[in-house]
């Protein structure tokens, strides 16, 4: 139950794929590869791991005649293996030329993404974004207008800089950067629609790297379009920052009823994991009470009673153990993301937060006895004892135990939703 109810805002829904996006659907999580897209396999690997973590959307670049070529097998294969997120195509510049001159792309691809600040210059920037637009409705495909700060059209900065003085408006360069964001993405929908578009295939977004300047744009967007917004913090950074930055300006966004798809835009540190962008956004949305992804595991931050590291080992192993895990439970078990899960590092909060999840086990504290209580939907059930590797093999037994005793097998689920309906 929330105890600050979130009131959706009103839009249009946008089907891409099997997924409503607007319309009072559930908020979907999208992602990016950043692999050649030519590497067939290269792509086709990282687009399957990020449909596990939980993006529901994946969007892929589209930049060159070998990347455009490779989509139709890279879509092919990933239907092979199961995997049935939609792909997206993320096209800048030359989007006019693939789409038309590889019609196997376009037709893969189950959205495009057209950047209005840099598909041409003075008439040919109407005329080429005209072109992709055609190829869409020829497609029957659903497009993102999606503009960017770093890329805006620099013809209409220019003029709204001029206005501002000639007029004295008086307003800052970021505030004419701001109404210049909005601007360029209402007019592109209109031009959209008059290329043949229709309101439920058009998805807006307006991208900015700093956290109030989004939450600014946003709220201004959102009292002047009916379309669904893509929301993003562009260029948000690595690690903590991203994250931070990132989850400051969509929390503020969502909780005001503000998104209907989402994307935390996490630079990797060289080598890292793709899937970590992923991860943050669906965790967002699962604080915020929107969606839920995966069981949610509690731990505490450590102090001078916990000197040893075993619940933070313990911890750290069963979040990986559970997200190895989802792509199997969500397919097999009905509700399974609801789960909770707390590890505790000692007496204080311990047995309270163990007893409040549906799993729970405090580990000891410096000092006091070594036991772990462990706690099953409020009422200690057993007490471990050993190594850690003795006590994470049987705390993830109890986990096993519980998903298979407590959550129906999603076939029988269906069953008995059916046989309720009828």
């Amino acid at each position: 139950m929330q105890i600050f109810p979130i009131t959706r805002r009103k839009t249009i829904g946008v089907k891409v794929g099997q997924y409503q996006v607007g319309g009072g659907a559930p908020v979907v999580v999208q992602s990016m590869t950043n692999t050649d897209t030519a590497d067939i396999a290269g792509t086709v690997t990282q687009c399957k791991e990020l449909a596990d973590a939980g993006s529901e959307l994946v969007r892929i670049t589209v930049n060159m005649p070998e990347s455009a070529a490779a989509v139709e097998e890279i879509v092919a294969r990933l239907r092979d293996l199961g995997c049935t997120a939609p792909i997206i195509g993320d096209f800048h510049y030359n989007g006019h030329v693939l789409l038309t001159k590889y019609p196997g792309c376009a037709r893969a691809l189950d959205k495009y993404r057209i950047n209005p600040g840099n598909v041409g210059a003075g008439a040919r920037r109407d005329e080429q974004f005209a072109t992709i637009c055609k190829v869409a409705v020829d497609n029957g495909k659903p497009v993102r207008i999606g503009v960017n700060g770093g890329s805006l059209n620099q013809e209409l900065v220019m003029r709204k800089m001029q206005e501002n003085t000639d007029r004295e408006l008086g307003l800052g360069s970021e505030e004419i950067i701001n109404n210049c964001m909005v601007l360029s993405a209402l007019e592109s929908t209109e031009l959209a629609l008059e290329c043949g578009l229709r309101r439920d295939q058009i998805i807006i977004s307006c991208k900015v790297s700093k956290p109030q300047n989004l939450i600014r744009v946003y709220r201004d967007l959102s009292r002047k379009t009916e379309q669904p917004l893509h929301l993003g913090l562009t260029e948000a950074g690595m690690g903590t920052k991203g994250t931070v930055w990132s989850a400051a300006a969509l929390g503020v966004l969502l909780q005001e009823g503000i998104g209907d798809t989402i994307r935390i835009s996490l630079t990797p540190r060289p080598g890292g994991d793709r899937r970590e962008e992923v991860y943050a956004a669906c965790e967002l949305l699962q604080a915020l009470g929107l969606r839920s992804f995966a069981p949610s595991v509690t731990a505490c931050p450590g102090c001078g009673r916990t000197t040893s590291t075993t619940f933070q080992e313990l911890a750290e192993r069963i979040q990986g153990y559970i997200r190895d895990s989802m792509p199997q439970w969500k397919q097999q078990y009905e509700g399974v993301e609801e789960m909770t899960l707390a590890v505790m590092g000692c007496i204080v909060n311990g047995p309270g937060e163990s007893k409040a999840a549906n799993i729970g086990i405090s580990l000891p504290g410096t000092g006091e006895e070594p036991s772990c209580p462990v706690y099953i939907d409020g009422q200690k059930f057993v007490t471990l004892h050993g190594n850690y590797d003795e006590l994470s093999a049987a705390f993830r037994k109890l986990v096993d135990d519980y998903i298979q005793t407590k959550y129906a097998p999603r076939a029988a689920a269906s069953t008995i939703a059916s046989t309720t309906q009828r």
